[in-house]
């Protein structure tokens, strides 16, 4: 009786456990698939992914609020913080140049893969 408990405990175990072992080897991507060649390896514009930032005079959220820089405004980046938390842009739309979070702003990749 033991042993019939003991087996089906670990037919059990066994059972759940293994969508568990797929799903993580299912999900897991290629190494090779982010590999980048040549011309594509480019870094397009910059878009923002909130509806509003805050254009600030310095790279820090306690400085001067200088504007603000809405989802689909056009910007240039002139330069960003060695980290990437903090980027420095010109809004075309209003002129205003200043710091922003690089939390909020992305800058669009393109990665070509080998054929």
């Amino acid at each position: 009786m033991r042993s019939t408990r003991i087996a089906v405990s670990a037919a059990v175990l066994g059972a759940l456990a293994l969508p568990l072992v797929s799903a993580t080897a299912a999900n897991a991507a290629p190494q090779t698939a982010a590999v980048a060649y040549g011309q594509c390896d480019k870094v397009g514009s910059y878009e923002v992914h909130t509806a509003a930032v805050t254009i600030r005079s310095q790279a820090s959220s306690k400085s001067t609020a200088l504007g603000v820089l809405y989802k689909g405004h056009t910007f240039s980046v002139h330069k960003t913080t060695e980290d990437g938390s903090w980027v420095y842009i010109t809004d075309k739309k209003t002129g205003v140049k200043g710091w922003v979070s690089g939390t909020y702003v992305y800058p669009t990749v393109y990665t070509c893969l080998p054929d």
